[in-house]
């Protein structure tokens, strides 16, 4: 599924203007976990919005988790947990390449509970196609298709495809203080 980025801007003249449309600037797919790929749609660390600027920052970013302040917005294709179960699959080559990556989520990622992680960001989700299961702690979970929405303030998570077919997400990701 391709995915078409438009960002706009305000030119100098102060009138409304498309500053690109394309692609992400950033997209990963997995050899060692396939059919999951991430997209960083946009980027932004700044405090301020500078409706003058057309600058993209989403390629340079080095983590995909926003600093405090900071936003990042996400494509994420799930495949099926089957993946995970084939007789093929390799944690250790799909742990190597979920850090060279996704730099900053990875390292979220509890070593012990594949799938487990908890981010210093208020995170909306949303399920544009397929359906997955939202875990939490003990075990608790739901059931998400397409159209549900998560708000997820921080909480100890993972995303769970027992379906047959893969799962699409996107996430608006809010860097926040943890207090």
């Amino acid at each position: 599924m391709k995915t078409r980025r438009v960002v706009t801007v305000v030119t100098a003249d102060h009138v409304s203007d498309f500053a690109s449309d394309g692609g992400p600037p950033r997209s990963e797919s997995f050899q060692a976990v396939p059919g999951f790929h991430a997209s960083m749609i946009w980027a932004d660390d700044s405090t301020r919005l500078d409706r003058l600027s057309s600058v993209d920052t989403t390629s340079q970013s080095k983590s995909w988790l926003p600093e405090p302040g900071g936003s990042r917005l996400l494509k994420v294709v799930f495949p099926p947990d089957s993946v995970f179960a084939s007789s093929d699959f390799d944690p250790g080559a799909a742990g190597a390449e979920y850090q060279a990556k996704l730099s900053g989520l990875a390292e979220a990622f509890e070593q012990d509970n594949p799938g487990m992680h908890r981010t210093d960001s208020l995170d909306y989700a949303v399920v544009l196609d397929g359906e997955i299961w939202l875990e939490l702690d003990d075990s608790r979970e739901t059931h998400l298709v397409q159209h549900d929405i998560v708000v997820q303030t921080g909480t100890r998570h993972a995303w769970r495809n027992r379906s047959n077919r893969s799962a699409t997400m996107l996430f608006v990701l809010l860097g926040k203080q943890v207090g």
